[in-house]
């Protein structure tokens, strides 16, 4: 009897054992909802967070600072009450960086606060290391508070480490003088005037943010145009209305070079183009677009790669080259926005896990919060052009509306495209104030093909600038006819 026993291990139990079932790289967005999708499901699950908070770039330097400034912005300067009460109106004369951080500091501490209380209820484990791959299912932490390394070992990976801002190395950068966005919060005040190289998305947001609190801002972009995945009338729009608040646009020019040069009045920055043209600034933002903050993640043992902007390539399950690792975010690119992270990172983890999912990629919006901000979703004029697809237009403006002469909105515009035939909704952009809430409604009738008549037939609470959507249906309408 004893002759037949053996050591063997029954096929099923062949199966590695691991720390963690999921361990996710990055506490920003898209490692969130990563983490916590996979809790869901009832994974051990880990987040390696390098910082000593949560949240990445989007919470502590990048999405939540620039958008709280940008509301501290409009409500100290008075901008939206100006239509009504002057040009001169303003809540705050003097406004300094400080007035702006108060807002700033307590939305950044709240969100930290909620995102902890979030991770800890689903029981994700947040350990504060540094992370790098020594295999495709091991990682080395070197932990932040001094404990030393330790080696976990997980079944799948997420990489959610998002970006960082890339910085060229013929820059005398300092950090206060010539900076890049994440050093923003940390200017002592509010220069008189700015040059922004890199007119983006981040660039135009404090492009706009710092006119509108009137800083005399040049901003320069080698590209012809702003913003190719936006309508074109949206961004013409838009350029015309920083032109009216002396924005001076370089546009289609190359800077080549940058460098500080004080003098008696204190710091100053020249910026030389290459057409020749000089640029003199107090301050100078180098916006050129970021990198991946994947260097110090020896991705070689995992068998990975980047790009030579530090991104990592995914398919559309957002799956790497390895199997077991998967990638979300904006370490993986365009879009990079917070929204489309946290979408990407759910779907990673679902895939991850044989779990079922499903979304309307090809309806994901896009929030641009310059002042006035903008949103988009589905396709714009340039595109349904260039594929060959018969549309109309239909356009409100705010002015037409009474809740846009209610809160000074005289310049906001939504415009609908919709097909000549099925009259089916192909696209809504939208300028103005509230644009990236009022894109929802839109994004929704697409998702479920609906029509132009749809915004017709329903009836909108009134006054609400929702009602553009029936004023514009109207107008698409009588071009039909």
């Amino acid at each position: 009897m004893l002759d037949t026993l053996t050591n063997e291990v029954p096929e099923h139990d062949t199966k590695p054992i691991y720390d963690y079932d999921l361990v996710v790289l990055g506490s920003g967005p898209a490692g969130q909802r990563a983490a916590i999708q996979a809790a869901k499901l009832g994974k051990h699950v880990a987040i390696i967070e390098k910082r000593t908070v949560v949240g990445g770039v989007c919470i502590n330097t990048g999405t939540i600072p620039s958008k709280t400034l940008r509301e501290a912005a409009l409500h100290l300067s008075g901008y939206l009450h100006r239509n009504v009460y002057g040009s001169a109106y303003s809540v705050k004369q003097d406004i300094t960086m400080s007035d702006l951080m108060v807002r700033t500091d307590h939305v950044i501490r709240t969100e930290i606060d909620v995102t902890h209380h979030q991770l800890r209820r689903n029981g994700i484990e947040v350990l504060s290391a540094s992370a790098s791959f020594s295999g495709p299912h091991s990682i080395q932490l070197d932990f932040a508070d001094g404990r030393g390394q330790r080696e976990i070992s997980t079944d799948k990976v997420v990489i959610a480490v998002g970006t960082e801002c890339t910085r060229a190395p013929d820059i005398p950068f300092d950090g206060t003088t010539i900076f890049t966005s994440d050093d923003v919060l940390n200017l002592e005040e509010i220069p008189r005037s700015l040059a922004i190289i890199g007119a983006g998305v981040i660039g135009l947001e404090y492009a706009t943010i710092f006119a509108t609190l009137g800083v005399r801002v040049t901003l320069i972009d080698k590209r012809p145009n702003l913003l190719d995945f936006v309508d074109g009338e949206i961004t013409d729009a838009l350029a015309y209305l920083m032109r009216q608040r002396r924005v001076a646009l370089r546009l289609g020019e190359g800077v080549e070079s940058v460098r500080r040069c004080d003098n008696e009045n204190g710091a100053r920055v020249r910026i030389d183009l290459e057409s020749g043209k000089q640029i003199f600034t107090q301050k100078t933002l180098y916006s050129i677009g970021r990198t991946g903050a994947t260097g110090d993640l020896n991705l070689e043992s995992a068998g990975l790669s980047t790009d030579d902007r530090g991104r990592v390539t995914v398919d559309a399950n957002y799956r790497t080259e390895v199997d077991n690792i998967y990638a979300a975010g904006d370490v993986i690119g365009f879009p990079s926005l917070a929204s489309t992270s946290m979408e990407q990172g759910r779907l990673a983890s679902c895939h991850a896990f044989g779990e079922a999912s499903s979304s309307f990629a090809e309806l994901f919006p896009y929030g641009i919060y310059t002042i006035p901000e903008i949103s988009v979703v589905g396709a714009n004029e340039e595109e349904l052009t260039s594929q060959g697809v018969p549309y109309e237009v239909g356009k409100a403006f705010y002015r037409e509306i009474a809740r846009g002469q209610i809160i000074g909105d005289h310049t906001g515009m939504l415009k609908i495209l919709f097909h000549i035939e099925t009259r089916e909704v192909l696209g809504v952009s939208i300028l103005g104030e509230g644009a990236s809430e009022l894109i929802h409604i839109g994004q929704a009738v697409m998702a479920h093909k609906g029509t132009i008549d749809y915004f017709v037939d329903t009836v909108f609470n009134y006054p609400t600038l929702a009602e553009c959507y029936k004023t514009a249906a109207f107008d698409g309408l009588n071009r039909l006819e």
